[in-house]
């Protein structure tokens, strides 16, 4: 189950590790598209479907932990009935600037946000996508003012960041590399902790000023909660070996993604659970909420 439409991250890792699981088991893999309500719609399809493996989930951190923050009464429960297999593939964002925007790096831009507090607006997804919560992180960890715009989507705002309407925005790095390779952006920063192969010589926002800072977006195939372990076990064993094959990695690294594999289920568990309560600690102090 993909919670999204396809073409997209989350429909693409999950067709690429789909066809491989289906020569490791010998048995079709089907991918379902069920878009809708940030993803919940195909994560209320598993964590209501029976417990026995057969129907999974490729979750990511919006779904699985943003998302039990941002929606009051969701008719499932996140953590309970949503089991961790493995963490199967990451992706840094870009701090992309216009270039209007006098700041030829990130430490010219956090000097000229806190000489201009509220002047400078940042383009996200909409109130309580990755592109806000990165944003919210960074004005924290940065001490500085800019403003939220708000756009139903990514591909407007960064429509608007081209036309100098908003001066940055952090934004998955495929979606802006090719324009800064064209001179219509600027890259200042990776989000992850360390540099991104996609993005050759951009630093890191932590190695720019802003010790500590480590945002990613992670996608993770998830089965239904109450799962046996042996069955959950064996499916995160077959993830780790795929996640090693040199043709998956270098064709997830053309949309500047990274194949990975958590090296348990106990490890994948931790992790989801870190993320939850990182980012419901951010959603609830901003106060945001969705419908």
């Amino acid at each position: 189950m993909v919670g999204f439409a396809p073409g997209g991250p989350n429909d693409i890792i999950a067709r690429a590790y789909g066809a491989r699981l289906a020569e490791s088991f010998g048995q079709p893999f089907v991918v379902e598209n069920r878009a809708g309500a940030a993803g919940n719609l195909a994560a209320e399809v598993v964590a209501r479907a029976a417990a026995d493996g057969y129907t999974l989930m490729l979750g990511s951190t919006g779904t699985n932990a943003v998302n039990p923050a941002l929606y009051a009464n969701l008719p499932f429960d996140p953590l309970r009935d949503l089991a961790p297999v493995s963490v199967v593939a990451t992706s840094p964002s870009a701090l992309a600037v216009h270039p209007k925007v006098a700041a030829q790096n990130l430490r010219e831009l956090i000097a000229l946000a806190k000489a201009q507090p509220g002047k400078l607006t940042y383009a996200s997804a909409g109130s309580g996508s990755s592109q806000h919560l990165s944003a919210e992180l960074f004005k924290q960890a940065a001490g500085v003012d800019i403003v939220h715009v708000p756009y139903k989507g990514a591909a407007p705002g960064i429509t608007d960041l081209l036309a100098g309407q908003v001066d940055m925005s952090f934004a998955p790095v495929a979606n802006v590399v090719p324009h800064a390779k064209a001179g219509k952006l600027r890259l200042l920063a990776v989000t992850s902790a360390s540099r991104s192969e996609f993005v050759q010589g951009v630093p890191t926002v932590a190695e720019s000023g802003v010790p500590g800072f480590d945002v990613i977006t992670w996608y993770a195939v998830f089965a239904t909660g109450g799962t046996p372990a042996e069955i959950v076990n064996r499916l995160n064993s077959e993830l780790r070996k795929i996640a090693q094959l040199p043709q998956l990695k270098e064709q997830l690294a053309g949309l500047g993604i990274d194949a990975t594999a958590s090296a348990s289920v106990a490890q994948a568990r931790a992790y989801r659970d870190a993320e939850v309560e990182r980012w419901g600690k951010l959603v609830r102090a901003l106060g945001v909420k969705a419908e």
